[in-house]
């Protein structure tokens, strides 16, 4: 079979900050039986860039000369033996959907990752994480073909090296796989995760004990309270990590801003909340033309409309160097960059 490949097209409607460019030539696979056939297609001077929903992707060039778009379908039970229960789900799903259909068959797990945009397979890249919780935690195992051997390879928790926003396929030696299908291990017992005060406080004021749908329902109610819809407002969600630093670092910070939050990060390191040092720098509601920060989230940078990716990615850098001249913190972006 042979992938859909396309000439010269327009990829506004393909990324979330709906950013104009085009693609010289756009590959779509919506099989497994056309890898071979893609295979050949990526054999080129030219390397393609993967593109899942576009959602974590800042095109700041007008022009990518290979787009491969993965549009895999599919979702199943694999295995359960009572509490936890083996779920698939292919590359190109949609994550929020997943969340959604894992709930109505009564499994429990992701409650804490609903709606957070994006496809299944740039999941475990980007080790997606929300109130609380980390795919990590729900991950069992991906498939993956690489694109300049063909060799196809199952790997594991361990073999992904996850941590925070990470894992060994943004490595440069492990870019050249395609995630093809995810393996979540989930549960039809219900473990509350009420780390944020937010969720916790909104179920309180139910009076009802917490169901897994509750805390999805309190999750996609904050997400939607908080964060733009990229069909309305373009945008990528969180545009920095949140750093972390040295205990060192924290105490000299806490000095200078003793209402500066922080949360434990492990081994003595503690992360701090990007939003805040934005915020604090004066970036939270800034605009310059169409490239603008949310005037309700200074972590998430805006297209009001006709911006380009360079001048986003121009107002990135500014923002980044202010935090770093008045904090002494580096920034790093979450989206992938195609310059």
């Amino acid at each position: 079979m042979q992938p859909t490949i396309e000439s010269d097209v327009p990829l506004a409607g393909f990324n979330s900050f709906g950013v104009a460019a085009v693609a010289g030539q756009l590959a779509t696979l919506g099989d497994e039986r056309e890898i071979p056939a893609l295979l050949d297609w990526c054999r080129s001077d030219h390397p393609a860039h993967v593109l899942g929903a576009g959602c974590n992707t800042l095109l700041a060039t007008g022009r990518v000369e290979r787009i491969l778009r993965v549009a895999l379908a599919g979702r199943r039970i694999v295995a359960g033996d009572g509490e936890r229960v083996l779920v698939e789900a292919a590359a190109g799903e949609d994550w929020p959907a997943l969340v959604e259909w894992t709930l109505a068959q009564g499994l429990c797990g992701l409650e804490n990752l609903s709606l957070i945009p994006g496809s299944v397979g740039a999941a475990p890249i980007q080790n997606i994480g929300a109130y609380g919780v980390e795919l990590a935690e729900r991950f069992d195992s991906l498939e993956a073909v690489r694109l300049d051997t063909g060799e196809r390879r199952r790997f594991s928790r361990a073999d992904c090296r996850f941590g925070y926003r990470d894992s060994v396929f943004k490595s440069p030696d492990h870019r050249g796989w395609l995630i093809l299908s995810l393996r979540l291990a989930l549960s039809r017992r219900f473990e509350a995760r009420l780390d944020y005060g937010d969720i916790r406080r909104m179920l309180a004021d139910t009076g009802e004990p917490p169901t897994a749908r509750a805390v999805a329902d309190a999750v996609i109610a904050l997400r939607r309270a908080r964060l733009p819809d990229p069909a309305i407002l373009g945008n990528a969600g969180s545009f920095f990590k949140n750093p972390i630093v040295d205990g060192a670092t924290r105490e000299r910070l806490r000095e200078r801003h003793p209402d500066l939050p922080t949360w434990p990060a492990g081994e003595g390191r503690v992360k701090l909340p990007a939003a805040w040092l934005i915020e604090r720098a004066g970036w939270k509601g800034h605009r310059d033309g169409d490239a603008g920060v949310h005037d309700r989230h200074a972590l998430v940078l805006v297209n009001h409309g006709h911006a380009s990716g360079t001048e986003l990615l121009a107002l990135a850098n500014r923002i980044r160097e202010s935090v770093l001249e008045r904090f002494g913190v580096r920034l790093e972006p979450e989206p992938v960059i195609l310059r």
